[in-house]
Parts: C-alpha cells; structure tokens; sequence
C-alpha cells in the first residue's frame, strides 16, 4: 500500500505545485494535525483516496469547522482500505483553555478508552497521533515531549506504524530517526512523506 502522511507544514510540493503524477498509486493519506482545513480539503479532492487525520495543537478552529470529504479518528478505529487505523489528537500541556493539550495522566485516561476500541477491531495496523512517544522522536522541551504512554500501548499492540507530527525537523535537523518499538515502525510525518507499506 502506498499511503501519503502529512503533518504541520503544508509542502509546496502538494500544494502550489500539485502535479497529479506525484501522486499516482496513493490508497491512503494520514494527517497527524496542524494543517489547515483548506489544505486537507484540496489534498481529498485533488487525491481520490480516503484522508484520515488527528488533531494538533494548533487545530483549535478545526472543531468547529471540520475538512470536508476527510475522517476524524480522535479516540476511534476506523477501516480504511482494509487498514485499521486509531487515533488521538493533541500534544503535551497542562493549559485548561487549550482543548487539545494534555498531561500525561490525561492522555493516559483517553489511551485507556482507545484500547477498548482496538480490542474490539482485534488490533491495529497504525497508530496515528500528533504527539510523539516519549524518547522516540520527541523534543525536549516540555511542550514537545512526547507521551510514555504511547510506549506502552505500542508494546501491547504492536502496529506496523506509529505515525506522529508536533516536532517539526527543524527543531532537530540532526536528530536521529525515530526507529522502532517493537515490530512498529515510528515516522514522523512533519512536512509530507510518501510511504509504501505491505499489511
């Protein structure tokens, strides 16, 4: 499967110079958040595939005015070309105006309720969030560090791909690739990356 993931940064490439050759064979495209409404709508329409995407910090106005023709998985598992996908939005933060900023115990509690979904798809193949997991891509700053929770799911069960945005590569142009948990491949999506992957 050749899936497009996106996060943070829209890409020039996707945007001001779509050319519909760059992305012929696509079957899916993962947002991890911080992207315009305007953006994820002109990707579904202009790429005739299913976009599914989370939330980032900065998504706030997306709540109220959700991207047409595109899949919400905050705190759900949906099927997506016969890919399992869960979700969950928002970063680390402990600000209470701030709807999608989280503690670690509060994301712990919304992770807890996830897996009771992805019990009942039988797993997962990928993991998409904003937030990174803690020590695998993650900044360090408080606000950019990413949640030990995500470890431990990712442990228990053991999708293909963790996908994540919120640390943007030129925090860290020198910072290693995130590696693996496991069997899950970790990849952040910051900017756009095209992906082939076989489930």
């Amino acid at each position: 499967m050749r899936v497009l993931l996106i996060s943070d940064e829209p890409s020039p490439y996707l945007w001001d110079h779509f050319k519909p050759e760059n992305v012929e064979g696509l079957e899916l495209i993962l947002s991890a958040g911080d992207l315009k409404t305007e953006y994820l709508e002109f990707l579904s329409t202009m790429i005739p595939v299913p976009l599914v995407y989370v939330l980032g910090n900065h998504d706030k106005r997306l709540l109220k005015d959700p991207p047409g023709g595109c899949t919400l998985v905050d705190g759900l598992c949906v099927i997506e070309r016969g890919v399992k996908i869960a979700g969950l939005s928002g970063c680390m933060g402990a600000n209470p105006a701030e709807p999608l900023q989280f503690t670690e115990a509060e994301m712990a509690k919304r992770l807890k309720k996830l897996e009771r979904e992805v019990e009942r798809a039988g797993g997962i193949d990928i993991f998409l969030t904003h937030a990174p997991s803690l020590g695998r891509g993650d900044g360090d700053d408080p606000f950019h560090r990413g949640f030990d929770c995500f470890n431990d799911f990712l442990l228990r069960w053991q999708p293909r791909l963790h996908v994540f945005g919120h640390q943007h590569r030129r925090y860290n142009a020198r910072q290693a690739p995130p590696g693996n948990v496991g069997r899950t491949m970790l990849v952040n999506a910051c900017g756009y990356r095209i992906i082939s992957f076989l489930f």
